[in-house]
């Protein structure tokens, strides 16, 4: 159910979950920008984790990537969005070549300061960026709109 529910832009975030990090993204006044990734230790404390952010932020839409082909990674997603203690929406979107995409937008930096990003996790919160684009460009084009102030 693609935005049903009226909600303020600043309260829907993206999320690239990957095994040892988790990109975050949102968007403010009409900007997408990445969120501080969660650097996962295990499953619960990033479930914690990303509870917490979910909380802190009052967020109301829950925007996660998965991918088109790949039925364990898109059930190991699933299974840790059931991890979440989150009663809003969550909406599941193609994340495929998010990645791909968020690496090519790092084509200005050096090869040392790209490997950093790719190891701190700014990578897959670029990717969530994406993630999130395409929620809003997918939103956008139904007829079924939602509420941004």
């Amino acid at each position: 159910m693609l935005g049903t529910m009226s909600v303020a832009e600043h309260q829907i975030l993206a999320c690239d979950i990957g095994l040892k990090r988790i990109g975050c993204a949102h968007r403010l006044q009409g900007i997408i920008l990445p969120l501080s990734p969660i650097i996962r230790h295990n499953r619960n404390q990033a479930a914690s984790a990303l509870t917490n952010l979910l909380n802190t932020r009052d967020i109301r839409i829950l925007v996660v990537g998965i991918p088109r082909d790949n039925a364990i990674t898109t059930e190991r997603i699933k299974h840790f969005v059931g991890l979440l203690d989150f009663c809003g929406e969550v909406v599941y979107i193609d994340e495929d070549f998010t990645s791909i995409n968020a690496l090519e937008s790092l084509q200005h930096v050096r090869k040392k300061a790209k490997k950093t990003y790719i190891k701190n996790g700014t990578l897959d919160s670029l990717a969530a960026c994406e993630i999130l684009e395409r929620y809003f460009a997918l939103v956008s084009s139904t007829t079924n709109r939602i509420e941004v102030d």
